[in-house]
């Protein structure tokens, strides 16, 4: 009998080019074996698949070969041999490793697949929405009819029948049990959490409806490896703490938060600011038996232990640690923050928000390209900015232009727009703020660049992000404005302003109401080869939702106004 032959594991990567970034798949020597021809490519899971962007969402083999073409708006991971993927026309099929769609219909919503039932959503008579279940061969096991339903545990599942009734099922749709409360959470290791109304405290009851832990929680969580995280305050000020099963505090309800981290640890979090806690934490590592707490606060993130490590953040540091909570010294420490694990004889960092990897001794095997060509004089060269752990940007400068006066001056442009700023590094903010730049469009001697940016105050429902487009002439070092592509004597404010009016009133829900008075001088614009884009501001005339309105005026509806003898059609004409 022959073994089984064992594939050599592939790992994703990807490079940088005035198209866009582009995805393969890389061996343990970082050379790539499947060329980097993907506009995104996930990790190989176990059954040897891969879920990669191509157009549409697909799936494919270590060969490179579609099983699944991809043809759909999403593909989630494979669970039990089960992937959902997303219809670009709107809901949701099971599919099975060939592609195969399971489904009878479209669901507006499937969940991955656990203890082989999916939870579905589907809409009834009258535009309720309702919940059920699926089988392994996509067929309904229990019929859509509950107002919620969480993830099958050990064959039971708990669902919400009506407000203030809950009940526990069996994988065929038997009841089980009732529970007459406003709120629970799903069943975890025998216990279900619960409030008796939303304004009561939270407790926990077994599967016969039986007060096992009485309420006395602001918020109680499931149960994992026989403890449950908790919050014992009344206030915004947290008390996190961890219990037994009996209700018992495993560690003490004083920490502003926890986090279970698997292999019997937690990281304990004690807060930066105790008047404002939602700034975040500085974590220590504690023992989930015996509560001990095994470090001093000193991490600023601690991830999942996978295996004997657990990988974790400090100042601008990311490193590896071990069951007592130390450094492992065997493993290497890599500059920026972010997450880092052990993938075979590689160590996968995705750090400062790019994906790189290492040799267990610290050695680069491969990381994303930092410089972009975009003929064959000209580059732009990826600089990163990270003063603060909590401030992130990354800028381009270019490179290679032939008058070296201009390209200064559009690189501390860039500078400037990409928000390099002085930031102390010590300093604790009061937001968090990420940039980042893409090409927009390259043309002949036209490139635009955008910048990205995303301002988090800390505690806040939503951040601001921002939006720059800077067009460049790379022959010249010329950044151009909108009035540039129109005749001097053209009344383009007024031209703009009236298209612009006409698209809003096509769906006028879409926007505030008078909100829109018409195009500023200097209105944020980019371009295509064959149309000119007019951008606003999130809230601007619109609600954050949103994004950034967008208004495509094809160059041919304005062709009587636009300067075809100026620089900036010409830079790309």
């Amino acid at each position: 009998m022959f073994g089984r032959i064992m594939k050599p594991r592939l790992f994703p990567a990807s490079i940088r080019t005035v198209e866009g970034t582009k995805w393969g798949y890389i061996d343990e020597k970082g050379m790539f074996v499947l060329k980097p021809t993907f506009e995104d490519a996930g990790e190989f899971q176990q059954n040897g698949l891969a879920i990669v962007r191509k157009g549409g969402a697909g799936v494919i083999t270590q060969t490179g070969k579609f099983v699944i073409r991809p043809n759909y708006s999403s593909i989630f991971p494979f669970t039990e041999g089960r992937a959902i993927a997303m219809l670009n026309e709107g809901g949701s099929v099971v599919l099975n490793e060939k592609g195969k769609v399971l489904t009878q219909k479209a669901y507006s919503f499937i969940s991955p697949y656990q203890g082989g039932r999916a939870v579905f959503q589907d809409s009834k008579d009258g535009g309720r929405t309702l919940y059920g279940y699926l089988d392994l061969n996509g067929n309904v096991a229990i019929p859509a009819q509950y107002q919620y339903a969480f993830d099958m545990s050990s064959g039971k599942a708990l669902v919400q029948v009506k407000d203030s009734l809950y009940a526990l099922l069996n994988s065929t749709g038997t009841l089980l049990q009732r529970y007459p409360y406003e709120q629970m959470n799903g069943l975890s290791e025998g216990l279900l959490s619960f409030k008796k109304t939303y304004q009561d405290k939270a407790g926990y009851v077994d599967e016969s409806g039986n007060v096992i832990i009485k309420p006395q929680f602001g918020m109680a969580l499931p149960f994992q490896g026989g403890r449950a995280v908790v919050n014992a305050s009344n206030d915004y000020k947290n008390r996190f703490g961890l219990i037994d099963k009996s209700g018992n505090y495993i560690i003490p309800p004083r920490y502003n938060d926890i986090n279970q981290l698997g292999g019997n640890r937690a990281a304990i979090g004690r807060a930066i600011n105790l008047e404002e806690p939602f700034v975040g934490s500085t974590y220590a590592i504690a023992d989930t038996v015996s509560g001990q707490i095994m470090t001093d606060f000193q991490y600023d993130s601690v991830n999942n232990y996978k295996g004997e490590y657990s990988s974790v953040t400090r100042g601008l540091k990311s490193f590896f640690i071990n069951k007592s909570g130390r450094q492992a010294k065997d493993l290497p420490v890599i500059d920026g923050i972010g997450t880092l694990s052990i993938e075979g004889q590689l160590v996968r960092a995705f750090v400062d928000q790019r994906l790189s990897y290492y040799d267990k001794a610290g050695n680069l095997v491969y990381a994303q390209n930092s410089v972009i060509p975009v003929n064959s004089n000209v580059s732009i060269r990826e600089e990163k900015y990270r003063p603060n752990k909590d401030y992130l940007v990354y800028y381009p400068q270019i490179q290679g232009m032939k008058n070296k006066e201009a390209e200064k001056k559009v690189n501390e442009v860039l500078r400037t727009q990409s928000q390099i700023i002085p930031i102390p590094l010590d300093k604790q903010l009061d937001y968090n703020y990420t940039g980042d730049f893409s090409v927009q469009f390259y043309k002949k001697n036209l490139l635009i660049l955008e910048l990205n940016g995303y301002n988090y105050p800390f505690g806040a429902a939503h951040g601001m992000p921002t939006q720059i487009m800077v067009p460049i002439d790379i022959s010249t070092g010329k950044i151009y404005e909108l009035k540039d592509l129109f005749k001097s004597n053209s009344d383009y404010i007024k031209v703009l302003s009236d298209l612009v009016a006409e698209q809003i009133q096509e769906n006028p829900d879409n926007y505030f109401p008078d909100s829109f008075k018409g195009i500023q001088p200097d209105q944020p614009f980019y371009v295509s080869s064959d149309a000119l884009f007019l951008y606003f501001t999130p809230y601007e005339i619109a609600p954050y939702a949103a994004g950034f309105p967008t208004f495509e005026i094809p160059f041919k509806q304005i062709n009587n106004i636009i300067d075809k003898k100026g620089a900036f059609w010409r830079s790309f004409h």
